[in-house]
């Protein structure tokens, strides 16, 4: 069973575009539109009898009728630029457009100055040089000293190796007095 078609309307530039669908997404859809013009207020159910009949006779279709004549059209735009305090605008020339917008143009702006960056990072190369520099001789002197620490502990070790062997065999040697006095 096919649902009831309904009439909707939507406002496009000097005109209403009435179109009879089952339903809102089907008004929007025939209106080419992603959006929700429903939500936003643009777009309504229309009950006129008067309105209803064209759209009714031609669903799916989108029929299109000018709000108003040409001359309350115009009309209301002298109005409305009169309550503004301007002029009907008059029609420009595309050289007249073109200069305008050369006009408006402001020129580029000068490319921003790299000397500040270039001093900083000279400033920055040159200070860890010397850094380096600095730094050489007291590592040199470090890997001495470490040199050197190790050659001492290697003395020390071999030196405490002799000392606990002749401990070891001092113990046995009393050990041994000591078992043959206890046997005696």
């Amino acid at each position: 069973m096919a649902r009831a078609l309904k009439v909707y309307r939507t406002p496009i530039g000097f005109h209403d575009a009435y179109v009879a669908a089952p339903s809102q997404k089907a008004a929007l859809e025939a209106w080419g539109t992603d959006a929700n013009l429903f939500a936003r207020g643009s777009a309504e159910q229309v009950t006129q009898p008067d309105l209803i009949r064209e759209p009714m006779a031609h669903p799916g279709t989108v029929i299109k009728r000018p709000r108003g004549s040409e001359a309350e059209h115009l009309a209301s735009l002298s109005k409305s630029q009169q309550a503004q305090g301007r002029k009907a605008p008059r029609s420009k020339t595309p050289a007249q457009t073109r200069q305008q917008a050369q006009k408006r143009t402001p020129p580029p702006r000068p490319r921003p100055s790299r000397d500040a960056l270039n001093a900083a990072e000279e400033a920055l190369a040159r200070q860890a040089a010397e850094a380096k520099a600095e730094l050489k001789p007291l590592e040199e002197e470090q890997a001495r000293l470490r040199a050197q620490i190790e050659s001492l502990r290697k003395r020390q070790q071999k030196a405490n190796d002799q000392l606990e062997r002749r401990a070891a065999a001092e113990r046995r040697k009393y050990d041994a007095a000591l078992e043959r006095w206890r046997a005696s």
